[in-house]
């Protein structure tokens, strides 16, 4: 059987480019590839949960159209499909006078994104939203809110099978090659043929755009463990919702914070350190093959002796529960170590280019017989029917 479509990664943007494919041409024969024993095992799985607004992204920018669109795509999703979620709001704080001009651009930005309500707040209404913060200036963002991605990735799959779809699980893609128009995948289980393959991959996504497109060489995967603890049960109670720190605006990521969980409990992280292996959830989870690719990258070096300071600093809280908890203190000054028990981790597979950019936008390639999704990390997840609409427009232009 020759498929119209195989997607490769069972994670939430392959899910839901899957689902948009079958909403718009129910006829097309399409397949999920996904390497795992069970549907969204990595990124989308160890995800913190947050419906994220659109307030950090670049007006005009993928992440920013696609985030305010997907939004209101998920919770309508949700909604329809009885999935819990709950819009909670957050307040993002400054902590040190130097940071309330990047807390009004930050403002600035949120609005042009169309996020009314999102407003400079007292310290009075501060302490209102979170008796426990401190801070010198804060904003309150009424849009953001939690869920819980896993459920809804597997709605996703479920609503592909419902759709006449097919999901291959235990199916990781060694190979890609073309034959007369047609794709050989070789997988580790068979044999599959297809006329465009669409390649959400994550972690994995650039070597999957090789195996495609061998002029494919723009960027690299490099991987960033975000390491949480959680709040003991007797002190959730420092964290009504969501509090968030200003981010620094050079840095792809957006320091540690407090989340509320869907499924319970309060996360406290992520910090942001490389990862010595692409699905390395722990610090001793090595590859040394894929270490050394990701130490040899040009880009990387170039990142790494732009921002070793930063980077020192996350790995030094990474081994040291004082330091990470000196970190959260900003926010909520009370929080001591004892407080604190392990969490979990994820791996964001960030894109990195040759000339050393973390790259700060969505990122899809097209070439000649595939589509790649190159870069999708967070807003991804929130932004994901959008996201997956978008690609799906891409490919039914060659099947029309």
């Amino acid at each position: 059987m020759t498929y119209d479509i195989a997607i490769i990664g069972g994670g939430i943007v392959g899910l839901a480019t899957g689902l948009k494919i079958l909403n718009q041409k129910p006829d097309l024969k399409i397949v999920i590839l996904e390497k795992e024993n069970q549907l969204a095992k990595h990124q989308t799985g160890n995800n913190s949960g947050v419906i994220h607004s659109g307030l950090y992204y670049k007006p005009g920018s993928l992440k920013a159209t696609n985030c305010i669109k997907g939004y209101q795509e998920l919770i309508q999703f949700c909604e329809a499909e009885k999935i819990p979620f709950e819009i909670t709001g957050k307040v993002v704080v400054a902590t040190r006078n130097e940071q309330k001009a990047l807390l009004d651009t930050l403002l600035k930005r949120g609005l042009e994104n169309g996020l009314e309500g999102t407003r400079k707040i007292s310290l009075e209404e501060l302490n209102e939203y979170e008796p426990h913060c401190a801070g010198v200036a804060a904003i309150h963002v009424p849009q953001t809110g939690i869920v819980d991605y896993h459920q809804v990735a597997l709605a996703y799959g479920r609503k592909i099978l419902q759709g006449g779809g097919a999901i291959l699980l235990n199916h990781k893609v060694l190979s890609v090659s073309h034959k007369k128009g047609i794709n050989q995948i070789e997988t580790s289980n068979k044999s599959i043929e297809a006329k465009l393959v669409i390649n959400c991959a994550g972690l994995y996504s650039d070597k999957v755009a090789k195996m495609n497109d061998e002029s494919s060489t723009e960027v690299k995967i490099i991987p960033f463990r975000g390491e949480y603890f959680k709040l003991k049960k007797e002190k959730e109670y420092l964290v009504k919702n969501l509090i968030y720190p200003v981010p620094d605006p050079n840095f792809p990521f957006l320091g540690v914070h407090f989340t509320r969980m869907m499924k319970g409990g309060v996360e406290a992280g992520p910090n942001a350190v490389l990862a010595f292996r692409r699905e390395g959830y722990k610090k001793s989870q090595i590859n040394l093959g894929e270490l050394a690719e990701t130490l040899a990258w040009p880009g990387f070096q170039k990142v790494a002796a732009k921002y070793w300071k930063t980077g020192f600093g996350e790995l030094y809280r990474s081994f040291s529960k004082a330091a990470f908890t000196k970190a959260l203190q900003e926010l909520i000054p009370e929080i001591q170590a004892s407080d604190l028990v392990e969490g979990g981790a994820g791996v964001r597979a960030q894109a990195c280019d040759r000339t050393g950019g973390l790259l700060d936008d969505f990122a899809i390639r097209e070439s000649e017989f595939a589509i790649n999704v190159l870069n999708a990390p967070s807003p991804a997840a929130t932004s994901s029917l959008s996201i997956g609409g978008a690609v799906a427009k891409m490919a039914l232009t060659r099947f029309q």
